[in-house]
């Protein structure tokens, strides 16, 4: 079975050159100002005339190859931007909320994460604490970030959670056994890639992460299924995992010095 899911972060009102560097918008390589977000739905659109879903909705497992579209960190933008531009569209979107930031200043409280759940968008979790390298962390630790984030989500919502997105891409198979017994069934990492597979009871699939300088034009190449643009992203994506394993934390360090850079 295959899919593709395409990724994004946080979204800023207006032209980045424009906006002050706060806490909020660190001109981070994963923020895109409003107007380029538009532009990307605009090209998603366009792409065969494709139709953006849920997971384990109706008419999401025909023949055509489902669309999907998340948002990572629970960013306040997801609810001041980026719904209501899925729904100029009547798209639904998948937010992924790391608990432990519910309610801090530039990201959703309680009642918005709510509101979005009720518009029908789908609320998933991201971890409690968004650990740096998740697939570093014992077992314990890791039943304890997938449990007790959907615990929180479910009593917020009032309904069970069983969708997640992995931390920073550290996606290992401790991971989804762990997301697996904490009764997570759809579990998006971070791996370029429109296969999914199984993984015990947990359905495990990937995404392709769009950074602020990526053009319209990419999201809509990769929502029509066109392989040049998904082949880059896989063969980068593969190039960084030995240099990963080999520098631990220092890569963390080496790659905030690179995406300094990559965003001045």
């Amino acid at each position: 079975m295959r899919s593709i899911t395409i990724g994004y972060h946080d979204i800023a009102p207006g032209p980045l050159e424009s906006v002050s560097r706060t806490a909020r918008f660190p001109r981070s390589v994963y923020t895109l100002d409003r107007g380029a977000f538009r532009e990307h739905l605009a090209a998603i659109r366009s792409s065969r005339g494709r139709t953006i879903g849920l997971v384990g909705t109706p008419g999401n497992n025909g023949s055509e190859t489902p669309i999907f579209l998340t948002f990572d960190d629970g960013y306040l933008s997801s609810y001041t931007i980026v719904a209501d531009e899925l729904e100029r569209y009547n798209w639904r979107g998948h937010f992924f909320i790391p608990t432990d930031w519910i309610g801090r200043a530039g990201y959703m409280d309680a009642d918005q994460i709510r509101e979005l759940r009720r518009r029908g968008h789908l609320i998933g979790s991201h971890s409690c604490s968004h650990p740096e390298r998740m697939s570093a962390l014992p077992m314990a630790d890791l039943l304890w970030e997938w449990a007790r984030s959907c615990a929180i989500l479910e009593s917020i919502l009032g309904e069970a959670v069983n969708t997640a997105s992995v931390p920073n891409g550290y996606h290992s198979r401790a991971v989804t056994t762990a997301a697996s017994a904490a009764g997570i069934r759809v579990l998006f990492t971070s791996e370029p890639t429109s296969a999914e597979r199984h993984d015990g009871e947990c359905r495990v699939l990937g995404r392709y992460a769009l950074q602020r300088r990526a053009r319209a034009a990419t999201a809509g190449a990769i929502a029509a299924g066109h392989i040049r643009p998904r082949w880059k992203q896989s063969l980068w994506w593969h190039a960084r995992e030995p240099v990963k394993m080999l520098t631990g934390d220092s890569y963390f360090l080496l790659r905030r010095w690179l995406l300094s850079r990559a965003v001045h």
